[in-house]
């Protein structure tokens, strides 16, 4: 079993027990007790556990991970689930992109695209996509955070209502069972639920740390989207609401 599969493994459990010790992970997966420590380590690090003295426990509600750690943080399968995202808008679209890393590296699978029209709250969207000659990038108005370049606020929310779109490319902190999506910030998710309202087409870009994180902030439901593009197979329960609400599921 490879470190990234045992990681996965770890979080699933947690996820489903909410408490696991560290001998009974090491039992369980078939590895020394050191190495586990070092495992929880390097999870409770990127925000996905929370460490506790002898095990590892669901990972706080009210805290998103660093914004250092989420640009590193399954950053292949971000790309590929980008990539994947991108090939579904066509050249001469408009579009919303929201904050996150994930749509972050949608705006870079973009480049090769031709005359977009693109409305974004996220600096690291927009000045990628500003040195294309034939794009149009409009940012919104708000107050830019310092920590991830992200724009929030009730004038960016605003900003987001005077247009309508055929597009919107969403980004998400987590996903429980039920298909509600969650997020840690208010004002960002105002401007997520602007941009859902004001487009044609919704889609989730989420990889599979998400599924089962818990933040306490509710911004929709994956009935609410058109497709979702992640990079797991998602869980029966996940599959069954896409199919009961026909959303286009897309696994890079």
């Amino acid at each position: 079993m490879s470190a990234e599969e045992r990681h996965h493994e770890i979080i699933t459990l947690v996820r489903t027990q909410g408490y696991v010790s560290n001998e009974e992970l090491a039992q369980r997966l078939n590895v020394a007790v050191q190495t586990i420590r070092r495992d929880v380590n390097l999870l409770a690090r990127r925000g996905l556990v929370a460490r506790h003295h002898g095990g590892a426990g669901l990972a706080s509600s009210v805290e998103n991970i660093a914004y250092s750690e989420r640009q590193v943080l399954n950053r292949r399968a971000k790309e590929a689930i980008g990539h994947l995202a991108a090939r579904q808008i066509p050249d001469n679209s408009s579009l919303f992109v929201s904050i996150g890393t994930t749509t972050e590296a949608f705006a870079k699978a973009l480049r090769r695209h031709k005359a977009l029209r693109v409305i974004t709250n996220n600096l690291h969207v927009a000045t990628p996509l500003s040195a294309q000659t034939d794009f149009q990038v409009i940012v919104t108005g708000g107050l830019v955070r310092f920590y991830d370049g992200g724009i929030t606020g009730s004038t960016a929310s605003t900003f987001i209502e005077q247009y309508r779109t055929d597009f919107a490319v969403i980004g998400i902190s987590g996903i429980e069972e039920d298909g509600t999506l969650l997020d840690f910030d208010a004002d960002e998710i105002s401007v997520a639920q602007a941009m859902m309202r004001n487009a044609r087409r919704v889609y989730l870009l989420a990889d599979q740390t998400k599924f089962g994180r818990r933040p306490m902030g509710r911004l929709g439901h994956l009935s609410h989207v058109h497709g979702f593009f992640t990079d797991r197979q998602p869980s029966e329960r996940i599959c069954a609401l896409l199919r009961e609400h026909d959303v286009e599921l897309h696994i890079a």
